[in-house]
């Protein structure tokens, strides 16, 4: 399954928008609208979020990704084969709802791997990713350099690890400020 690859951004500033800010996707591309008066620091600002809530919309929309308990703790040992060369057995790995904070834990006593639920609209290559982290776990508890090495056995690591971070960031940012800068209604659609 291919990476997503990051959004054609449009802005179009508009002397008869005064207070809103909005977006849609058109195509393969992503169209925000803002005011003409915007600085250009509040329009990268606006574009951010604006880009970061569309693709937040899209992802919640999306189908989730129907593997069970079973597939995962098969999908777990086929990455440990081919990244890990088999030492990491897990004895179980699920999806789980209760984890808001991390993408996913790993217990070594017990060999168990939990995976956020939130993972099962992402791509393949980012849950695979999320796997062979908590995979390092069961050979290298803890996160030092060895463990690291474990982990950049998987190729696309640093995209993945990029990829989770700019979600993290995007919902972080999305989140309603104190004060924003236009109060008025932000139309999504």
């Amino acid at each position: 399954m291919g990476a997503r690859s990051k959004p054609r951004v449009e802005v179009r500033r508009s002397e008869r928008r005064r207070r809103t800010v909005s977006a849609y996707r058109d195509g393969d591309k992503i169209v925000v609208l803002v005011p003409n008066n915007l600085s250009g620091a509040e329009e990268r600002a606006w574009v951010t979020r604006m880009v970061a809530r569309i693709e937040r919309k899209e992802l919640k929309s999306a189908v989730p990704r129907g593997w069970s308990d079973e597939d995962l703790t098969e999908r777990a040992r086929v990455l440990s084969d081919e990244y890990l060369g088999g030492l990491a057995v897990p004895e179980s790995v699920r999806w789980v709802s209760n984890q808001r904070s991390r993408w996913g834990s790993c217990t070594p006593r017990d060999r168990t791997i939990r995976l956020s639920e939130r993972l099962q609209r992402m791509p393949e290559w980012v849950v695979d990713y999320v796997i062979v982290h908590e995979l390092a776990h069961l050979i290298e508890p803890q996160h030092d350099e060895k463990f690291w090495g474990w982990v950049s056995n998987y190729p696309a690591s640093d995209k993945a690890k990029g990829y989770l971070a700019g979600w993290s960031d995007a919902a972080r940012i999305s989140r309603p400020p104190s004060e924003e800068i236009f109060p008025a209604g932000e139309d999504v659609d």
